[in-house]
C-alpha cells in the first residue's frame, strides 16, 4: 500500500491534468502517485475490482484503500487535504461564484467533444453554434463577475484549473475544424480567459502537438482508445511515441489516414 494517494489515469487526460495543475500550484507535485493506464487494452482486473467494474478515469485510491471517483470530486478532495492554503477562494461568496462557473464546464466540454467527433458535415454548422453558445454564456458570466481581470478573480484559481485542460484540448478543434472564437463582442472576455488559462506556467503538462496527434481518432468518431475501421492501432497507443509520428491530415470528413500514414507502424 502506498503512503501517498494513488491516481490511476489516462495519458493526456484533461480530467487528470486538473489534478496535476492543482499540485503544481500548491507546490506539491510529488504528493500523489500517478499510475498510467493504457486505454487501448482492457482495464487490468485488479483496477476493475477497486472501481467495482467502472472503467472511467481518473480514480484516486487513498492510502487506506478507499476509492474516490469523478475528477472534480478528486480535485476538491486534494485541495482540502493537502497541507497549506487551498486553491479554492476562501471568501464564501467568491467560492460560490467560482463554483457556479465550474458548474458550466460540463456543457462546454460536451459541446466541444461532440463537435470534434461529428462525422456528418451537414451538421457541422449546428455543432459549431452549440459550442459558440457555451462560450457566449461563459463570456457573459465573466463580464458580470470580473470584467477587468484575465482570470475569474485576481489569479489563476480553482476554476482555471478545471477549465484550462479543456481549453487546451480544444486545440483539436483549431486543427481539425479550423475553429477560433470570433473577434467580436460576446467573446472577447472569455477569449482573454482562455488564452490566460492555456498559457499559465502551471498548465504546461501537454502541448498542442500531443493533443492533435493523440486525438486523431476522436476526430474520426472513435473515442477512448476505440479503433477506427480499417486500422489496427489506436492513435492513443504508447508506441510509437507521438513525438516520432507525423502530424495527421487536417481533413476529418474525407479519406481517413492509415496506420502507416499516422506513423503507428513500428
Amino acid at each position: 500500500m502506498s503512503d501517498r494517494p494513488i491516481v490511476y489515469h489516462i495519458p493526456v487526460c484533461p480530467f487528470s491534468q486538473r489534478l496535476e495543475i492543482l499540485l503544481s500550484l500548491r507546490g506539491q507535485t510529488s504528493a500523489v502517485d500517478f499510475r498510467v493506464v493504457d486505454i487501448t487494452v482492457p482495464r487490468p482486473a485488479d483496477l476493475l475490482r477497486k472501481t467495482r467494474g467502472s472503467t472511467t478515469l481518473p480514480v484516486l485510491e487513498t492510502p487506506d484503500g478507499r476509492i474516490i471517483k469523478e475528477s472534480l470530486v478528486i480535485l476538491r478532495y486534494l485541495d482540502e487535504t493537502l497541507a497549506g492554503t487551498p486553491l479554492r477562494r476562501e471568501d464564501p461568496v467568491e467560492h460560490a461564484i467560482e463554483s457556479m462557473l465550474i458548474a458550466k464546464e460540463g456543457g462546454l466540454t460536451s459541446a466541444g467533444y461532440l463537435f470534434l467527433m461529428n462525422q456528418d458535415e451537414e451538421k457541422r454548422a449546428t455543432k459549431l453554434e452549440t459550442l459558440l453558445a457555451q462560450f457566449r454564456a461563459l463570456d457573459d458570466f465573466l463580464v458580470e463577475h470580473c470584467p477587468d481581470s484575465r482570470f475569474l478573480f485576481d489569479r489563476f484559481g480553482l476554476a482555471e484549473a478545471v477549465f484550462a485542460p479543456i481549453f487546451q484540448r480544444f486545440w483539436f478543434l483549431d486543427y481539425y475544424e479550423g475553429f477560433s472564437l470570433p473577434d467580436e463582442a460576446g467573446y472577447r472576455r472569455v477569449k482573454a480567459w482562455l488564452d490566460a488559462c492555456r498559457d499559465h506556467p502551471a498548465s504546461q503538462q501537454v502541448s498542442e502537438e500531443a493533443i492533435v496527434k493523440l486525438y486523431y481518432d476522436y476526430a474520426l468518431g472513435a473515442g477512448n482508445g476505440g479503433l477506427v475501421a480499417g486500422r489496427a492501432t489506436s492513435s492513443f497507443a504508447f508506441e510509437p511515441r507521438w513525438q516520432d509520428r507525423p502530424w495527421p491530415p487536417r481533413s476529418k470528413y474525407g479519406k481517413a489516414a492509415t496506420d502507416a500514414e499516422l506513423g503507428l507502424v513500428g
